[in-house]
């Protein structure tokens, strides 16, 4: 039997290391219940057992084989950590070093001063020969790649530490580990992040992933690093989500495409393609390893030449396999103006079409710019198959505005959301009404981040639904942008307009649900972590007093400690179970 102990004790694998030799695989496997990630290794071809080697995480291999993770923010290598006193927070391993990201050692001031509150990520460097901790770079470094011959690194770098306005104007430079030299190639992409090195006739360039526009999704872009010269190497149609380098040729490239992965080399098309969701890549240009999900398998490790068929080499839930899952059937239809779209429906065990209608739970994905792909559709948040077992139809749409349908798809909200993206909903809804799945008075509707905002805009456009469940979602995107950690970049880019542009009324107005709390009728369970610093707590607050003044049932649950996404176990366990209760108790 499916409880919520099982799913929120389950193991989760990720952060999967190539060795140089081909040979084997190390990964990150974490679980809520033991706190502690654990690293494992697995042979690439599946020969042998997977194996736990110690507790830590994000391991990463030396170009000579040693192994080095990071355990409790420390960073061990050869198994000993490495004497610095404050977080470490990414590295990596070259030949005869190894250069890390960490603030200064001095502890943060008792007083909190804006300025001096700030405190950069500095890129540093140890010698394990003699023990030296040098900082190669005093400003506030966001993410670094090292050149195959270990002879140069690319640094990303932010003016502040603050996402806004440091992830908005990032700058991408060349660090020569010889010399010391420092050569700057320029302002890049907004969230500049994941560089990658490679080399043509025309020399070294830099390739990395970015936000070509405020919406719109991420992008390939290349940097020569002999002129500087910029270019955006993605085509239209595709939406990136990974960058690997190679030990020659082009780098590969990770694709959410429609409901599927697959994976493209950059400049030439696809090389693989992998029916479900693929969310990691390690790869030295002959070898491929990611960690995979399908309909009713969970996350593994999977490896396989280029261009072939993968091959499983971890099983990190064995103890799902005994279980009855809903079934899952992928869905494609019409926009009301004739986009199309695509999405899931996941019906109770055992069932089919033919036994409906269900009650149905409509389950918004975040974002916008995220997706509902074709894998294991089970986790601690209220999922699909979760909501499944306890006899529910989970609709799983997947509108404009997100990920795997191009750049046009996902950039289509830009200070719209909430628009034609909440009628593709809508319209998914009445499809399945109409073909007798869904039961039109036993409709629910459930997200978080963005998913949160749908839910909440969808009950003050409709009285349809007889259950909502908002999961740190937004209601005034006005108050975000002076409080999100994010600020005027959501605000801008899906409100549409920000506080300050005059007196109103503004278009960010027009496009928050708490201009809407009057409509509203459906009880909301509305939940949020309390230390939230992307969507504050205070927008759960003020939807939980409007709901309040006009008298709408509802809850407000916080949990203390927690941030965007909930990390505690019995957290995690309330939210499950408190879901069910919700939703069988209004449906």
């Amino acid at each position: 039997m499916l409880t919520a102990e099982l799913i929120v004790d389950s193991h989760v694998p990720s952060e999967p290391a190539l060795s140089p030799d081909g040979k084997w695989v190390a990964y990150q496997v974490s679980t809520i219940a033991k706190g502690v990630p654990e690293i494992w290794l697995a042979a690439v071809d599946g020969s042998e057992k997977p194996r736990k080697l110690t507790e830590g995480s994000s391991p990463r291999w030396s170009p000579d084989s040693k192994l080095s993770f990071l355990r409790d923010g420390r960073l061990h290598a050869d198994g000993e950590p490495i004497p610095w006193g404050s977080e470490i927070t990414a590295f990596l391993p070259l030949r005869d070093r190894i250069v890390f990201i960490a603030e200064d050692e001095t502890p943060a001031p008792a007083v909190w001063v804006w300025s001096e509150s700030l405190r950069p990520a500095r890129l540093r460097s140890f010698d394990p020969r003699t023990g030296e901790i040098r900082t190669l770079i005093e400003d506030h470094v966001a993410d670094v790649a090292r050149r195959p011959d270990d002879g140069a690194l690319a640094v990303v770098t932010w003016p502040t530490p603050e996402v806004d306005p440091g992830g908005l104007e990032p700058r991408l430079s060349v660090l020569d580990l010889e010399t010391g030299e420092r050569r700057d190639l320029g302002q890049v992409a907004v969230e500049a992040a994941g560089p990658v090195w490679w080399r043509d006739e025309d020399g070294w360039h830099i390739a990395y992933l970015g936000t070509p526009e405020l919406v719109g999704g991420l992008a390939v872009f290349d940097v020569s690093v002999e002129t500087g010269e910029q270019r955006n190497l993605t085509e239209e149609s595709t939406c990136p989500v990974k960058l690997a380098q190679v030990d020659s040729g082009a780098p590969l490239v990770l694709v959410a495409d429609g409901l599927d992965t697959a994976l493209h080399r950059l400049g030439s098309g696809e090389v693989s393609f992998w029916r479900g969701q693929a969310d990691a890549l390690a790869t030295n240009g002959e070898i491929v390893v990611t960690v995979l999900s399908t309909t009713h398998r969970p996350k593994d490790v999977h490896c396989g030449p280029l261009g072939e068929a993968l091959t499983r080499v971890s099983d990190t839930a064995p103890e799902f396999a005994g279980i009855s899952w809903g079934s899952q059937e992928r869905l494609s239809y019409k926009a009301s103006d004739g986009l199309s779209l695509d999405g899931l429906l996941v019906l109770p065990p055992g069932k089919t079409r033919a036994d409906g209608p269900f009650s149905l739970v409509t389950r918004v994905h975040g974002g916008p710019y995220d997706r509902h792909a074709d894998r294991f559709m089970l986790g601690w948040f209220p999922s699909a198959q979760w909501l499944a077992l306890a006899g529910h139809a989970v609709f799983l749409p997947n509108p404009r505005g997100g990920q795997g349908h191009g750049h046009e798809f996902a950039a289509s909200v830009a200070g719209r959301v909430g628009l034609e993206e909440w009628s593709d909903i809508e319209t998914g809804i009445d499809l399945l009404i109409a073909e007798g799945v869904a039961d039109p008075e036993r409709l629910g509707i459930v997200g978080g981040s963005h998913g949160g905002y749908m839910t909440a805009w969808a009950v003050g456009q409709t009285r349809r639904f007889k259950a909502a469940l908002m999961v740190a979602g937004i209601c005034d995107w006005g108050m975000l942008a002076a409080t999100g950690e994010l600020g005027p970049l959501m605000e801008a880019a899906h409100g549409g307009s920000i506080g300050w542009e005059g007196t109103g009324p503004h278009r960010h107005d027009q496009l928050s649900p708490i201009s809407y709390a009057s409509k509203i009728e459906t009880p909301v369970l509305i939940v949020h972590g309390a230390e939230d610093t992307n969507v504050p707590l205070s927008q759960a607050e003020f939807f939980h007093r409007a709901l309040r003044h006009f008298g709408v049932e509802h809850d407000l649950v916080v949990y203390p400690g927690e941030g965007h996404s909930f990390r505690g176990r019995d957290h995690q366990l309330d939210l499950l179970r408190r879901a069910r209760e919700w939703f069988a108790r209004l449906l």
